[in-house]
């Protein structure tokens, strides 16, 4: 079976922020929930947005909507466990965009490697319900310029 591999750029994340574990965030396994990370990755996104006093809705000029995810587990996260978050930006198009996310957490003086995602999002029009080109604005931050 081929497993889903994420390539990370080198240069310095767009972000790093930092979501604790929640007791909600815990399924049966004792362990945070595949769809529980899904939503703590749209948290680190949100967040990612609004340092640039971005939103989904108006991220300079674009709406964004999300076309794809992709997650690679690679360790167990528990109640308690505060998540470092390192968002980086991935393959940019003339519509779409790739955010990569890389997760850890320090557990017994220990960084140890949660999960690698990658959401492939769309530059999105809710009004006429159609995908519009990425603006120079969205594209600048993204660049990190």
């Amino acid at each position: 079976m081929s497993r889903v591999k994420i390539k990370f750029p080198a240069e310095t994340p767009l972000i790093e922020c930092f979501i604790p574990v929640r007791i909600t965030d815990i399924n049966y396994g004792n362990h945070l929930g595949n769809d529980r990370l899904l939503a703590i990755l749209h948290e680190a996104r949100v967040q990612c947005l609004a340092q640039w006093k971005f939103t989904e809705l108006n991220a300079g000029g674009n709406s964004l909507i999300m076309a794809d995810v992709m997650i690679a587990y690679r360790g167990e996260a528990f109640y308690g466990d505060v998540l470092q978050i390192k968002i980086f930006t991935g393959e940019i198009s003339e519509r779409s965009f790739d955010l990569l996310y890389d997760i850890s957490t320090e557990r017994n003086n220990q960084q140890i490697s949660i999960a690698q995602a990658k959401t492939a999002m769309v530059c999105f029009d809710y009004e006429i319900r159609k995908v519009t080109l990425l603006k120079d604005e969205l594209k600048a931050r993204l660049k990190g310029l």
